[in-house]
């Protein structure tokens, strides 16, 4: 029996830029229709390793990983490149439970004393320190020894308060501080248990869990037993924009992934609205957004739950298009939140029980009313971007006087995530814009300017 689980990203906290990639200073993607060019020195050695892992990976899984993929170096570092054409559906790899690390790998004896309610990458993480403990006599030594160290990842989570003050005006400033909070919860459950285990576990720190932590969040793949550490197949980039699959072969204890048509990272930018408290018709709207599922509960990195009214934003390709990237339900809430009366609110109950049942889904019939529902995201894009760029103004002051490399690094980092958002929201309120002026225009001037 084969069971399909679609790949999620299981950290959201890792920059998502095109200069510093989401999984780490080296980059895991896929890259059709290229053959690494002509090797370097340093490339030569790179290519060595590669082909050192690759050997120990086959004799580990007892067979051949994938036919059509190879490992080279590009310039965003160990890639996976396509040693042939490969059509979206087809099986590019496959990997044995055997050459797998799960949270299974943990001995019965450590596994009574890990409290039930800890999570599953923070069980994953133990078991990574184990092996990086056991060094080269561990199984997994060759794929250990591969995986990035703290200074190789571009991970938030790693930053100073200061460094993280940086990217305030992102939702990634509090979502990196709550995981780092929720790491050192897990850390403060686990460290009294590993410390009973030296002669496993060696002498763990805060930083150490962390960085396994790290490790598991940026490259594990959900699968069938949990979480999974599946190598060769961590080399992909598999963040939220993509939608490669991993298929389970339950009876043939091997996973396969399965090809998509996008490898790309992409910007997104999350966006929060609630209804103002000193609003006449609070209540009503309120209670008619419960009835319909709003606000929603969110699961957040650090396993909590959070309730509020929070939109992903994408880029909007034209300001002239159908404004793909703007959530629709983020539009329907504008219009829930415009309602000045309590005759509109009913019209709308009324509008969404008489369709499809979902709420404002539709423009309003009053252009005017319309117009005003989405100038409220206007207002709110708008201050954002402000605060986006007035962020930006001080990082460019920081970065003339900056000496130290990791802190440059690091900055130029902020520097893109800022501006990789500030992007994302300017195509947004340009089609706002646009499609408020269409709605003010008489239709026939518009269509004809």
């Amino acid at each position: 029996m084969r069971v399909g689980v679609r790949i999620a990203r299981l950290s959201t906290f890792l920059f998502r830029s095109p200069h510093f990639p989401l999984v780490s200073s080296t980059s895991r993607r896929l890259r059709c229709n290229l053959s690494p060019s002509a090797a370097s020195p340093e490339e030569c050695e790179l290519n060595e390793e590669s082909d050192k892992f690759l050997r120990w990976l086959r004799q580990k899984a007892g067979s051949e990983i994938s036919s059509v993929l190879s490992l080279g170096n590009s310039v965003h570092g160990r890639s996976l490149f396509a040693s042939k054409n490969i059509k979206s559906g087809e099986c590019i790899l496959k990997v044995p439970y055997i050459a797998q690390i799960t949270s299974e790998n943990i001995s019965g004896e450590i596994k009574l004393l890990l409290p039930r309610d800890i999570e599953n990458v923070s069980r994953l993480a133990v078991v990574l320190l184990a092996e990086k403990k056991h060094g080269e006599y561990s199984g997994w030594a060759t794929y250990v020894n591969s995986l990035p160290s703290v200074d190789e990842m571009h991970n938030a989570i790693f930053w100073s308060k200061d460094e993280l003050e940086m990217v305030q005006e992102s939702s990634i400033y509090q979502e990196t501080i709550n995981l780092q909070a929720h790491i050192k919860k897990e850390y403060s459950v686990l460290g009294p248990v590993l410390e009973q285990f030296p002669y496993v576990f060696g002498d763990v720190h805060l930083m150490d869990f962390m960085h396994a932590y790290a490790l598991v969040t940026s490259r594990a793949w959900d699968t069938s037993k949990g979480v999974s550490l599946i190598p060769f197949a961590d080399f992909l980039n598999h963040d939220g924009t993509c939608d490669a699959v991993l298929l389970s072969d339950v009876h043939n204890e091997i996973s396969e992934v399965i090809a998509d048509r996008d490898y790309a990272v992409g910007e997104q930018v999350q966006l929060l609205l609630d209804i103002p408290s000193h609003d006449p018709l609070y209540g009503m709207k309120s209670e008619i957004l419960k009835k319909h599922c709003w606000p929603r509960t969110t699961t957040n990195a650090d396993k909590s739950n959070t309730t509020g009214n929070s939109f992903i934003v994408k880029e909007v390709k034209s300001a002239n298009g159908k404004g793909k990237g703007i959530p629709q339900a983020l539009r329907a809430f504008a219009r829930v939140l415009s309602a000045t009366s309590v005759e509109e609110l009913q019209s709308l109950v009324t509008e969404a029980t008489e369709n499809d049942g979902r709420l404002a889904r539709r423009p309003l019939k009053s252009n005017e009313r319309e117009i005003q529902a989405h100038h409220i995201l206007c207002s709110r894009l708008l201050h954002m971007i402000h605060g986006h760029d007035v962020a930006l103004k001080e990082l460019k002051f920081v970065d003339a006087f900056d000496c130290n490399n990791q802190q440059s690094l690091r900055t130029r980092m902020a520097k893109d995530l800022l501006n990789g958002e500030l992007r994302v929201m300017k195509s947004a309120y340009a089609w706002l814009t646009n499609y408020c002026t269409s709605l003010s225009v008489p239709k026939e001037i518009y269509t004809s300017s």
